[in-house]
């Protein structure tokens, strides 16, 4: 199991996963804004998705959870 978290403050601009998918390693699933940038979010693990923490629009925090992939 892998915790995909932010790697710093910021506001999400997009998810691209919802629970169930399946995704490969090194895929990009969360747009972070941060410093008006934005920072593709990938996954460290191939496997699928088991749960979607964060929504457009949502401010995060550094270390908070955005995606789990089982």
């Amino acid at each position: 199991m892998a915790d995909i978290t932010a790697p710093m403050p910021g506001k999400i601009c997009e998810v691209k996963v919802a629970t169930g998918d399946t995704v490969a390693a090194d895929q990009e699933i969360v747009v972070l804004e941060a410093m008006k940038m934005e920072m593709p979010i990938v996954t460290s693990t191939a496997g699928t998705v088991t749960s979607v923490n964060c929504s457009p629009g949502d401010a995060v925090q550094g270390g908070d959870v955005l995606v789990v992939v089982e």
